[in-house]
């Protein structure tokens, strides 16, 4: 039976905080140059709610906006960040491409579920050249309910998945394992929230973990 992973990509698999400040500053310096902000970036709010939907973002960072002012921000800051990730100031998590590696050389197929847009995911994967194990990301961009859980159905049901587990950083994550009957694995790296991680069925301090933690529960992340 083939065995797959299933990971969220934002505070699991790339440092988004490398390239975080830098693109959120570039954003709400281009909104004060639009007289459309006065105040400091709100990095450490931002912080709080990371991995949440980007319009969900703008809606709790720019509560007083319209959404037309979102979505252009949007737009900008995607802008920023693939800019930024093109550039090379973005950085995988230490033993990526070696669990990747690990994966691929013991069967496991290896998805990638994020909440980020399908622009910015290509570009870490371009970037990085993760096409190289990854079978195939998929946005939320791709679920009209923004709903993680129906994003990891929708691979489920087009990979035949009978086998997986979920590794991912916040509840979200946890929350679409459990949905869908498979196994959470928690990512304890930049941006958990101890309660959420609590509901995971194991928690990694790093993802070369993996190699010790799938044979324990490889009879038990059926869907």
């Amino acid at each position: 039976m083939v065995q797959s992973l299933i990971f969220d990509m934002d505070g699991t698999l790339f440092q988004t905080d490398k390239i975080l400040e830098l693109s959120l500053d570039d954003t709400f310096y281009h909104l004060r140059s639009l007289n459309l902000w006065a105040s400091n970036t709100p990095i450490d709010q931002y912080r709080k709610i990371m991995g949440v939907p980007l319009p969900q973002v703008w809606e709790a960072l720019l509560p007083n906006h319209s959404n037309e002012i979102r979505k252009q921000t949007d737009a900008y800051f995607l802008e920023r960040l693939i800019e930024n990730i093109s550039s090379g100031k973005g950085a995988l998590y230490p033993n990526v491409m070696e669990i990747f590696s690990f994966l691929k050389e013991n069967n496991y197929k290896i998805f990638i579920a994020s909440n980020g847009l399908v622009e910015y995911l290509q570009a870490i994967v371009s970037y990085y050249h993760l096409d190289s194990w990854v079978t195939e990301t998929f946005s939320i961009q791709q679920i009209p309910s923004l709903d993680k859980g129906e994003l990891v159905k929708k691979i489920i049901k087009k990979y035949d998945i009978t086998n997986a587990a979920v590794v991912g950083d916040r509840l979200s994550d946890i929350n679409a394992a459990k949905d869908n009957g498979l196994m959470a694995f928690g990512c304890k790296f930049d941006f958990p929230q101890e309660n959420e991680l609590t509901q995971a069925n194991f928690v990694m301090d790093d993802l070369i973990e993996l190699k010790t933690i799938l044979p324990k529960f490889e009879n038990n992340i059926s869907y």
